[in-house]
Formats: structure tokens, C-alpha cells, sequence
């Protein structure tokens, strides 16, 4: 029996959205429920009957329309560089070239960046515009509306698909004819207005706390900032701070320890044992995010991509955190193809060191912001768990 969706159901003895949701997925998983013929688990209760099984290739098509760039702007002009990760779709571009033809767009087309396609570079197209050859341009066909045929394109399930069928190592690209023959199920015009229309809410929702978080990073590196003009630079960085590195490799760890493993990413596994005994500032010295600063408390290890940063007697480690945050890496960094930071050369630079009561005042102001932060995080977290459940439940 197909899960109905009832927007009057408000039973206070019911588990949260989040927990029912994980107990219904978790439960079906694991006892191989799911309706009968081609339904979705989780449906509005005005609907019924089985959906259309057909491929991608007959609800869309890519575009074969050109438009010179002669007639495009950085504002809608889309390449592979300037998509946005995990469905967020793009920025503007930081240069548009010179009198070419290339890929059109119009309103309401989905774009997928079809360079490493795991990254999970999607945008529904709110413009017109044109884009690079290695961006998709998914056009919707009569039988599938635009919004809906967004939510089908990014949704992990196809990413997944069309990165079994990608070509490379280093840089996959995926394959148009594999992509044509992705299966999918389409209901009738007006459930599909209703699934796109619940999914856009949530989107809102979702984009409305990208904005939150923005503004507590902001302010914290706003109120960072001002705290290291309170007065001269006085004390070098390394009189603040002790400096070492690991040699362990990405390779060397498991998924399965005791302990956190830190890499360039974040977390990238986890060891039985730990190279960190307590707090410590966490930098990364090389690549593309080098200069990128962490905190972190407890007992874990680093990679050999980052420098291991803690405080001499004296020092507050949380407030060289946030003086790190803002401060200006740029002239420090060596090397062209793979940039560089090294130890030896941005420690010499002097930062605003106050008494150590001052520190530890001004390092509380700022931790409370960021925990805040961290909390607006974890609720955006719960609000694209959720969306993600919703995709897996309600299309098939």
C-alpha cells in the first residue's frame, strides 16, 4: 500500500517529521515493503493509479540551440567553474570568452555539469543564457513539466547513474547516450505540479538557511576583523604557536576507528590511534584550499596536508583560531601548478596579541556566535536529509 501524504494529520503522539521519515525508510529498506506496480512509497492521497515507466531520453532532450557570447554577460553565462556543488546552483562567472558560439539555455532548462558529475553541479535555470560544452542543457519534453524534471536530475539516484557510465579518472565525464537511457516514472501533469511544488518549498526553506549561516560567517569574520585592529601588530606567530606536521597519508586510514582522521576535506576516516591529544588548529599548507582553518578538541589525527598548530603558555588557542580566519595568507603561498604555505614564512608575520584575559574575552565572544552557527547548521543538515528522503520516496 502506497504511503499517503495528509496535510491535516496532526497527531501530537506522532514521532517529528525527521524520526517518522528515518523509521519508514529504515523499516521499508530493511523488509523490502514497497507498493505494488509503478508507484511511488510516498504519494499525495488525491492521486492514484501507476505511473508511466519511460527513459530520460523521452521526457527530455539536450539542447542544440547556440548563442554567440558576444550576447552574454558573466551574470548568465554558466561553466563547469562557476556551478556550486550539491545542488546550489552557480555564481557569476569570472570571465566570459570572446566571440564564440556555445551551448543555449533558456528559463526553465536544468543544467548539469557533466565534468566529474559526482560533485553534484545542478541549476534549474531561472534566465536565459549560454554555457560551456562541458555543461548539459536538459530541455523538458511535453510529457514532463521543467520543475519536475529538475528534481529528477538532481537527485542523487541519477548522479549515481550517470557516474556508473562516466568515462575517466581523474576528470569523468558522463555520457549523453548513457544518460538518454536512465529509467524513470512519470505521474500526470498535476502530481508532478504537486511534487515539484512541495520539493520548491522546501528549497526555500533550504535557501533561506544557506542565508543564516552566511550571516553568522559573516559576522564572525566581520567581528574578527575588528577585534585585530584593536591595536598594533605585536607579537609574531610563532611566539603564539608551535607548529608540527604528520606524515600520514589519506591512505593509511580506515573507515571504521576510535579516533577522527582529518584530511583537506574534513573527516576522511578514522585510527585507532591519534596525533592531536587535545585542541589544536588544524591548517591546510597545500592545494587548492590552502590556508583553510579549523578547530578541533580531542583526541584525533591530522594528514600530512595540514600544519598542526597549538598555543605556547600564555596564549589563547580558540582566539589565535579566529585571528587565523582573517588573516591574509596570500603573500605567504609558493608554488603555481600546487600552492604552498609554509610555517616558516607566515610565522614571521606579527598579529594583535592582548593580555591573555583580553584573549580568552574576546575568544568567548566569538566561540558563542560560532556555536550558534553550528546549530543553524545541523538544522540546514536536517532540512536536506529530509529533501533527500523525500526524493528516494516519492519518484521512481
Amino acid at each position: 500500500m502506497t504511503t499517503t501524504i495528509n496535510k491535516e494529520q496532526k497527531n501530537p503522539n506522532v514521532p517529528n517529521k525527521q524520526e517518522h521519515n528515518q523509521t519508514c525508510l529504515s523499516s521499508a529498506e530493511r523488509d523490502g515493503l514497497r507498493p505494488k506496480g509503478n508507484v511511488p512509497n510516498l504519494r499525495f492521497p488525491e492521486f492514484e493509479g501507476e505511473w508511466e515507466k519511460c527513459k530520460l531520453g523521452d521526457a527530455s532532450e539536450f539542447s542544440k540551440e547556440r548563442v554567440n557570447t558576444q550576447n552574454l554577460s558573466s551574470d548568465n553565462y554558466v561553466a563547469t567553474e562557476n556551478m556550486l556543488q550539491d545542488y546550489q546552483g552557480f555564481i557569476e562567472a569570472s570571465s566570459v570568452p570572446t566571440n564564440t558560439n556555445v551551448v543555449k539555455f533558456n528559463k526553465g532548462d536544468v543544467l548539469l555539469s557533466n565534468i566529474r558529475p559526482y560533485l553534484k553541479k545542478v541549476w534549474f535555470a531561472d534566465k536565459n543564457g549560454g554555457c560551456s560544452a562541458d555543461v548539459f542543457v536538459f530541455k523538458a519534453l511535453s510529457a514532463c513539466i521543467p520543475d519536475f524534471l529538475h528534481y529528477i536530475i538532481a537527485n542523487d539516484r541519477f548522479i549515481n547513474f550517470a557516474m556508473s557510465g562516466a568515462k575517466g579518472v581523474k576528470m569523468p565525464r558522463g555520457d549523453k547516450e548513457q544518460m538518454k537511457t536512465y529509467e524513470i516514472g512519470l505521474p500526470s501533469i498535476e502530481e508532478q505540479k504537486k511534487i515539484a511544488t512541495l520539493l520548491q518549498l522546501l528549497d526555500e526553506r533550504i535557501a533561506t538557511q544557506n542565508k543564516i549561516i552566511d550571516k553568522l560567517q559573516s559576522l564572525i569574520k566581520g567581528t574578527a576583523h575588528k577585534v585585530s585592529q584593536q591595536g598594533k601588530p605585536n607579537t609574531r606567530l610563532s611566539e603564539c604557536l608551535l607548529c608540527t606536521s604528520s606524515t600520514l597519508q589519506e591512505s593509511d586510514v580506515a573507515e571504521l576507528g576510535a579516533y577522527p582522521v582529518y584530511g583537506a576535506n574534513g573527516i576522511v576516516g578514522y585510527l585507532d590511534t591519534y596525533n592531536t591529544t587535545s585542541e589544536a588548529i588544524y591548517i591546510i599548507k597545500d592545494g587548492s584550499g590552502v590556508g583553510t582553518v579549523s578547530y578541533v578538541n580531542g583526541k584525533c589525527s591530522a594528514t600530512g596536508t595540514l600544519n598542526i598548530l597549538q598555543a605556547n603558555e600564555g596564549f589563547s588557542l580558540r582566539y589565535l583560531y579566529f585571528m587565523l580566519k582573517v588573516f591574509g595568507f596570500e603573500p605567504y603561498k609558493t608554488g603555481m601548478a600546487i600552492p604552498h604555505i609554509y610555517f616558516k614564512d607566515y610565522g614571521k608575520a606579527k598579529i594583535y596579541c592582548p593580555n591573555y584575559e583580553l584573549q580568552n574575552k574576546y575568544a568567548n565572544l566569538l566561540y558563542e556566535i560560532e556555536q550558534k552557527a553550528t546549530i543553524e547548521q545541523k538544522i540546514l543538515d536536517n532540512l536536506c536529509s529530509q529533501k533527500q528522503f523525500l526524493l528516494r520516496q516519492m519518484f521512481i
